[in-house]
């Protein structure tokens, strides 16, 4: 089972799911349905927040480490990141898929996909890893 998208390092959601999924790829352990969308995605909106090159925090996760030294690795070489803008990016994160103006239905597509169209509590895409992968929304 992967990390919760909600577990936060340096009080920032998505970084620790984001690692793990860049290890379980470098062991061959990712789920294939996974690989279209390392680095995509949420990964490239974390990374582009965090001011680092995706393929560079490839290189530093998976030559070893803690979440908590790549996060370092991660401070020292990213731009400077305030209390408000974590703020701001976790809540923008986790509510993504609720009310989104840029979404034309795309979220509710997503789940019906996966056949989950009928779930009204399932209001974010956070929400649905939490589903999908056992955790109550």
């Amino acid at each position: 089972m992967f990390k919760s998208a909600y577990e936060r390092i340096g009080g920032i959601v998505w970084i620790p799911r984001m690692l793990e999924k860049i290890r379980m790829n470098a062991r061959n352990e990712l789920p294939e349905d996974f690989l279209a969308y390392l680095g995509q995605g949420f990964d490239s909106r974390c990374v582009s927040f965090l001011g680092i090159d995706y393929e560079e925090l490839v290189l530093q996760t998976i030559a070893g480490g803690s979440d908590e030294e790549v996060f370092e690795w991660i401070l020292s070489k990213g731009r400077p990141i305030s209390r408000n803008e974590i703020l701001i990016w976790n809540d923008f994160m986790s509510q993504r898929g609720w009310r989104d103006s840029d979404d034309d239905g795309e979220f509710e597509a997503y789940k019906s996909k996966y056949g989950l169209g009928h779930r009204s509590d399932i209001l974010t895409y956070f929400d649905f890893y939490e589903f999908d992968e056992g955790r109550k929304p």
